[in-house]
């Protein structure tokens, strides 16, 4: 009956129409970086919670910092399901973050710069209101909202994000999944939403499950407000660190000090430009529908020139050693500054419909139960007078 009432008071919302990304002005995250402040960070990893009982019981909090530290990480955020893990919280970089939800179909959300760890979840099923109920819930007490592993279980079908809104960040790579078409019907749709990259590692003694995903900000300081406003700012990228079979941790560190970088992301015009620090195999440039516009092989250094149809362009480079890259997009837009999603309004007819029903269903239940109960004591009251007659 909880579960009853929960789903039925749920709101129910407007959505927008979707507005593609238009303009003749193109925002680029990385205008003005520093290519020597870049910070390797990892945002997602479960620890030992619960007594065990959740995934990451192998994770000692100790254990994942040693760990992660040893391969040079400058950010290391651990996410326990429902709980802020407080290990940590006196080193540099340390940032307050849970993972949000515990329905059966893993419809997640990792939350940075939290305050307090909000239990509303519909662990059954979900559909386009609930999931904005939940994160709209979430909004208030998280600095900053991430979609994570959208296409594991099918927690989100891609029609979601042409919809969603009021997040900051999807997990459009990680060691589980490649959820790069989630990111792109975002993008598509006119949604500004950033990446985010993590290992979502469950097992940190095991090094094929380690040091594989990270994201890069570019933040002088390690202060969790500067590493929150690079996130949503865009100036970031994901990374996969190639692994050679049989590599051991010595290896790995070895691996992650010799890592290419991001030296810069410029438009020139209408010229895209992107420089790295290290020849690489491929960029590739992605627009709209997530589909190719252009591809450029064995440089450093690789350009496109933006057409007007284009509302967006991302880039992706591997590298030689099969690392790869994922940068964010330029986006067109007009007026001050790229295009906030309009936040959908709740449609009260329909809500109050919806909770009209329901009390009308319950009522049905109520009385079906009482009419049963009065049937059967009828019953049993006809039994024992025929048996004390007998």
């Amino acid at each position: 009956m909880t579960f009853f009432v929960l789903y039925s008071i749920a709101p129910v919302y407007d959505f927008e129409e979707p507005k593609p990304f238009s303009g003749e002005k193109i925002h680029n995250p990385y205008e003005g970086i520093d290519s020597t402040t870049w910070k390797k960070g990892n945002f997602q990893i479960q620890a030992r919670a619960w007594i065990s009982i959740t995934d990451g019981r192998k994770n000692d909090p100790k254990a994942v910092y040693a760990i992660y530290e040893q391969l040079g990480y400058d950010i290391i955020t651990i996410t326990d399901y429902m709980k802020i893990n407080q290990y940590g919280k006196s080193k540099s970089g340390f940032v307050p973050a849970y993972e949000h939800g515990y329905g059966v179909w893993k419809t997640h959300q990792v939350c940075l710069g939290t305050d307090r760890v909000v239990w509303l979840d519909y662990p059954f099923y979900q559909n386009i209101n609930h999931k904005q109920h939940i994160i709209n819930c979430l909004r208030p007490h998280t600095e900053v909202v991430c979609v994570v592993h959208p296409r594991v279980r099918e927690g989100y079908v891609t029609d979601d994000m042409k919809w969603l809104t009021n997040y900051d960040l999807l997990e459009a790579v990680s060691h589980y999944v490649n959820s790069l078409e989630y990111w792109d019907a975002a993008l598509s749709a006119g949604h500004l939403v950033y990446i985010i990259s993590n290992d979502d590692s469950h097992d940190v003694l095991n090094p094929t499950k380690v040091g594989r995903f990270c994201t890069f900000v570019n933040t002088e300081s390690l202060a969790e407000a500067d590493i929150l406003h690079a996130l949503k700012s865009g100036k970031a990228y994901g990374v996969k660190i190639n692994m050679f079979e049989g590599a051991d941790y010595y290896q790995k560190a070895e691996d992650h000090r010799n890592l290419p970088v991001l030296k810069s992301v410029s438009v020139n015009n209408d010229t895209l430009i992107v420089e790295v620090s290290r020849k690489a195999s491929i960029f590739t440039f992605i627009g709209a529908g997530g589909i190719t516009k252009k591809s450029v092989t064995d440089t450093n250094r690789a350009f496109y020139c933006l057409s007007p149809e284009d509302q967006y362009v991302r880039t992706e480079i591997i590298f030689q050693d099969n690392t790869q890259f994922w940068l964010n997009p330029v986006v067109r837009y007009e007026d001050d500054a790229p295009r906030k999603a309009v936040l959908p309004e709740i449609n009260l007819l329909r809500t109050w419909l919806q909770r009209l029903i329901a009390l009308i269903i319950a009522v049905m239940i109520v009385v079906f139960v009482v009419k049963i109960r009065k049937a059967r004591s009828k019953r049993d009251h006809i039994h024992t007078r025929h048996y004390f007659y007998e």
